[in-house]
Order: C-alpha cells, then sequence, then structure tokens
C-alpha cells in the first residue's frame, strides 16, 4: 500500500488540540500499522516553527512552497485564523492543495479559513460555536449544522470545537483504513469515540 501524504497547516496562535488531537489519531492508526498508511508533515507558511496557543512552541517539517501535494490536507482552528485569513498566499495555497487533495478537514474555526478559500459553497459544515455567524458571512450558501460534532460532505469534511476533530479523525481512519482500524485507534488512545456524522 502507498502511503497517503497528510499535511497540517500551522500558524501561531494556533489551538492546540486542534492540531494535537488529529496528529495522535492519525498517528496512532499509522504505528498500530507499522507506521505503512501515512507520512504526516506539519507546515507553516515560512518553514519557521510556530508558536501555538499558551505559548507553546511547534517545530514543523516544511514550509508551504515546499508541498506541492497532499492527499489529505488538515486546517485546524484557533485565535491565530484572525491573522491567517488576511494572509492571501496561504488562502490561496489552501485551495490549491485542496482541490487536488481527495479529502480536505477543518477542525473548529478552521472552517473559516476553508470559506475564505471558496471552499465550502453550498455544503453542510460546522465549526466552534462562537464562529457560526462569521462563517455564515463568509459562506452564505453553506449549510451549517449547529448539533454536529463533525460534518462529512465526501470530499470536505468539518468538525465543531477542538475535541471534536478528534472525533473527526477517527471518523477518517474509519473511512480510509476501515473500522477495525478506528477502534483499535481509539481503544489505544483509551478514547470513548463519537462515531456519527451529520
Amino acid at each position: 500500500m502507498t502511503k497517503m501524504r497528510l499535511v497540517v497547516l500551522m500558524f501561531d496562535d494556533v489551538e492546540v488540540l486542534d492540531f494535537a488531537g488529529p496528529f495522535e489519531v492519525f498517528g496512532v492508526a499509522n504505528e498500530l500499522n507499522q507506521n505503512s498508511l501515512l507520512e504526516i508533515q506539519l507546515v507553516s507558511v515560512d518553514g519557521m516553527a510556530v508558536v501555538a496557543k499558551n505559548g507553546l512552541s511547534i517545530n514543523v517539517d516544511a514550509a508551504i512552497d515546499e508541498i506541492s501535494a497532499a492527499d489529505l490536507l488538515l486546517v485546524p482552528g484557533g485565535a491565530g485564523t484572525r491573522t491567517v485569513i488576511e494572509q492571501t498566499k496561504t488562502i490561496q495555497w489552501i485551495a490549491e492543495r485542496a482541490a487536488a487533495a481527495t479529502h480536505t478537514m477543518s477542525v473548529c474555526s478552521g472552517a473559516l479559513l476553508l470559506a475564505k478559500a471558496g471552499l465550502l459553497s453550498q455544503c453542510k459544515v460546522t465549526t466552534h460555536h462562537h464562529c457560526f455567524e462569521l462563517l455564515q458571512g463568509l459562506a452564505p450558501d453553506a449549510k451549517i449544522c449547529h448539533q454536529s460534532r463533525f460534518v462529512d460532505n465526501g470530499q470536505l469534511i468539518t468538525s465543531a470545537g477542538i475535541s471534536a476533530g478528534i472525533d473527526m479523525s477517527l471518523h477518517m481512519v474509519a473511512r480510509l483504513f476501515g473500522p477495525l482500524a478506528a477502534k483499535a485507534t481509539a481503544d489505544y488512545m483509551e478514547y470513548a469515540w463519537q462515531a456519527e456524522a451529520m
């Protein structure tokens, strides 16, 4: 089996669990399968380390310009999305990578960046409950699912706030690698997986 490349966009003031939860899920699933499933890369706009919420410094693997393709794209959220949403280069990169990716995922307010990139038109979506109004303004023809932990549109998957990204990621492990792989991952993490999507 050819490994899938999972690329995670990182930026200053990213919400820690937004990226760390999915990173752990996909990482554990990979480890439980002899690291045969995924190549996981963290990227930032300039390839430099980012400072996440509460001062956690995170090294990355590459700059966005060094990543020409991703099978899976993950866009986390956090207060830093307010800055990233104004970065034309980063938003264009999201749009280009998403167009070629098998699946694009967002956690929490990461959905705002997908909306800014024009990816949420006529989709069912969710985000952190504090961002519903902002998201609707950016994607007026999207249907926001206020009660959903995550929403799966096929190629595009969005999750609600922070911890919901873990449920979304387990769902994606099940989609990509089978329900037994997802269950084994959740069991290893001792996590009570909420498997239902909108």
